[in-house]
């Protein structure tokens, strides 16, 4: 049993076992080629533990949106390709999740079998009891590892362990372990820096953090809401206007609980939110008939300051369109902030997609802590609440 209560693969007997191991493979493909393989270099540790264990293994993914639908190009061929390489043994992908091949295939002898895209089911997504049956017939014991699909009450995550002796992969175990480290007595002064389009995505994580941090650092799009939310004029710049007293309600908690609250006093101001558009960077005040597309440079120091200032730091979400190199100056001096920081022994997270693909094209995807692998499942563990894939290991291990 880990320490936070989740039922451990050290404990299960897998030796001559067929092992179901939900993984999040839900790499970013362009043409077909792979173009950041975190996700599945993320993987090997809990794989390759199960495989020196003299277990075979049944690992199984969903990748983008089909929709219940079979989309050749959303086929998990090139995860195969590159999990082989990485293993430097044969995997062996079979082109149905549940159907003949599938069932042959896990029969068989061959160690790593990749079943096809979890998502080409319909009955993955609205968690149907028969596909999860279905699915937990193909093995003798399943291990989730996960993380950034548990947040989902998806069959692959939630039925096997109703159905099949069930523990928590390394990684998962990792990301829930690191993750509770900054809800339950993290070091201070504790700072999270949070950034993204919208404000509405992230209201709960700030709602949980105030009573944690002594710290906010607040840009990208949705630090206009916060901004108008004190009577500031933002131009053209993305507001949520629905969530104007929610802010409001928020940065007087702050306010109460003595949390210093760092928003944007100069910004990238763009006529459009487009490569090669006229920008200049001005003084919030002189934004005018424009939007705000990055934080300035003041901003930026006034963040990379408190940044160096904490023992811990979360970052979750750019500050800019960090896409486009002339919007990106902000995202990348907050990661270098980060960056030095965690030389200084601070304890660093980066969570999100977007943050760990900015650090990604910065070249500093080393440069915190620890590195999450999973977007809206962090985000949720965040909020407080219990993931549906965590709960499910709880209740199978109880």
């Amino acid at each position: 049993m880990s320490d936070q209560g989740l039922p451990s693969i050290d404990e299960l007997e897998v030796s001559g076992k067929r092992v179901l191991v939900r993984c999040d493979l839900n790499v970013p493909l362009e043409d077909g080629a792979i173009t950041d393989d975190l996700r599945v270099r993320s993987a090997l540790p809990t794989l390759e533990g199960l495989l020196g264990r003299g277990a075979r293994l049944a690992v199984c993914s969903h990748l983008g949106r089909p929709k219940g639908q079979v989309k050749d190009e959303l086929r998990l061929t090139p995860v195969a390709e590159r999990l082989s390489e990485l293993f430097d043994r044969d995997v062996t992908a079979v082109r149905d999740v549940v159907g003949d091949e599938a069932k042959k295939a896990c029969a068989s002898g061959d160690d790593v079998v990749l079943l096809e895209n979890l998502r080409f089911e319909p009955g993955e997504e609205s968690n149907d009891p028969a596909f999860a049956d279905a699915l937990s017939s193909l093995a003798d014991v399943y291990v989730n590892d996960a993380f950034g699909a548990s947040h989902r009450a998806h069959a692959s995550i939630v039925g096997p362990p109703e159905r099949l002796p069930s523990a928590a992969g390394r990684l998962l175990v990792n990301e829930v372990t690191t993750l509770e480290r900054l809800l339950v007595k993290p070091d201070h002064p504790y700072v999270a820096v949070l950034g993204g389009v919208k404000v509405s995505d992230k209201l709960d994580v700030i709602g949980n953090l105030v009573d944690r941090v002594n710290a906010m650092c607040i840009g990208g799009a949705m630090a206009f809401t916060l901004l108008v939310a004190q009577g500031r004029d933002v131009g053209r710049s993305l507001v949520e206007k629905d969530r104007v007293e929610d802010v409001k309600g928020i940065l007087d908690e702050a306010g109460e609980k003595g949390v210093d609250i760092h928003i944007p006093t100069d910004v990238v101001a763009a006529e459009k939110p487009t490569e090669g558009a006229l920008h200049e960077t001005v003084p919030l005040e002189q934004i005018g008939n424009r939007m705000g597309v990055d934080i300035g440079p003041e901003t930026t120091g006034d963040f990379a300051t408190t940044i160096l200032g904490a023992r811990t730091v979360l970052w979750n979400g750019p500050m800019g369109i960090f896409e486009i190199p002339e919007y990106s100056a902000g995202t990348k001096g907050v990661a270098t902030a980060i960056a030095e920081a965690t030389v200084e022994g601070a304890f660093t997270v980066a969570g999100g997609g977007d943050s760990a693909a900015a650090l990604a094209q910065f070249g500093m995807t080393d440069a915190v802590s620890h590195l999450s692998t999973g977007g809206g499942a962090s985000l949720e563990l965040l909020e407080g609440k219990e993931l549906p894939g965590i709960a499910a290991l709880r209740q199978a291990s109880a």
